[in-house]
């Protein structure tokens, strides 16, 4: 089936691409996250858009400007709400390409929509237009210390900066994070947050790579703006690995707060994997090898908060497919 140039599969019911968004500041993780669903849904199903392709100046430009990426005054906001609106409406886009490597605006790609799309980047939600196209919203707000050494170790190592610029962009970045960023947390329907363990080593030691990020604890607020999956089974008389807690949120709203320790053994992570992919049987073909990133030396290693937190999102995608969660 064919609709407005988007292919419908057959085994879902949504005649329309799935978008998920993806949103933090610089350095949170979000194409790591990103990358680690399409891997399981499949990249020849997935699609995936950078909403700093939409920066409006190349990054010796933002100098003489004194503006920052994180300003919602320096990237063509307009057009990416238009993009995201004709990808959701299963049409094609000529997407900019903004180039980390040597911060320049180069030539604009084609892209189709896929089966999904993963919008990830620092703006994703700053207007209701663009809010309203996501079928599932995610915020990224690791441990501060965390995200500025993944930045500082993403930044040296492939976009040319030395260690001393990261640090005075990451100050001269500090109220813009505050005024555009933070603030796009309030809509999302699932916070994510990697920490520290308490008795980790402190920030300096960290940044030296000294943490693995396999051992790092992940917390989930599970606002109720979706139906999230019965974990009963998995955290009932819990004690240690996996815990679901009901708390409050900054705001004060009450929140489901689902806790996975980077220590849970192999059998209580395991037994979760099974769980989610058991709720979602429809994409049990897509089983696959979770939770893999690259850490400081490029090796690749695997992490259960990891794995599990990308099932997680996995498992509402899919049943936003099969139109469980039909707006």
């Amino acid at each position: 089936m064919r609709d407005g140039g988007f292919a419908m599969p057959m085994n879902r019911n949504l005649n329309r691409p799935v978008i998920l968004g993806i949103v933090g500041d610089s350095g949170a993780g979000k194409t790591t996250l990103a990358q680690g669903i399409s891997s399981i849904l499949g990249p020849s199903r997935v699609a995936m858009i950078c909403t700093d392709d939409y920066h409006r100046y190349g990054r010796e430009e933002r100098a003489r400007k004194g503006t920052s990426a994180l300003d919602p005054d320096g990237n063509y906001m307009d057009i990416l709400e238009q993009h995201i609106q004709l990808l959701r409406a299963g049409r094609p886009i000529l997407k900019p390409v903004y180039n980390h490597t040597n911060g320049t605006l180069d030539s604009p790609e084609y892209v189709e929509p896929a089966e999904y799309m993963i919008v990830e980047g620092l703006l994703g939600y700053s207007t209701r237009a663009m809010r309203d196209c996501y079928d599932v919203k995610i915020y990224l707000e690791p441990q501060e210390e965390l995200r500025a050494a993944w930045k500082m170790q993403r930044d040296v190592s492939k976009r040319g900066y030395t260690a001393d610029e990261v640090r005075r962009q990451l100050e001269r970045r500090l109220r813009d994070a505050i005024t555009f960023i933070r603030p796009q947390r309030t809509f999302a329907d699932l916070v994510l947050s990697f920490r520290r363990q308490p008795n980790a080593l402190n920030g300096n030691d960290l940044s030296a790579g000294a943490e693995p990020e396999a051992y790092l604890n992940a917390r989930h607020i599970l606002r109720p703006t979706l139906p999230h999956p019965d974990l009963t089974p998995i955290v009932e008389g819990s004690k240690n690995g996996i815990r679901l807690e009901l708390a409050r949120d900054i705001d004060g709203k009450p929140v489901d707060v689902l806790e996975i320790e980077g220590d849970v053994d192999d059998k209580r992570a395991k037994a979760m994997e099974d769980l989610l992919w058991n709720l979602i049987p429809e994409a049990y073909h897509l089983r696959s090898n979770l939770g893999q990133y690259m850490d400081a030396s490029q090796e690749t290693r695997m992490s259960h908060p990891l794995a599990l937190s990308q099932l997680l999102i996995t498992y509402h995608l899919v049943k936003a497919a099969m139109g469980h969660y039909a707006i």
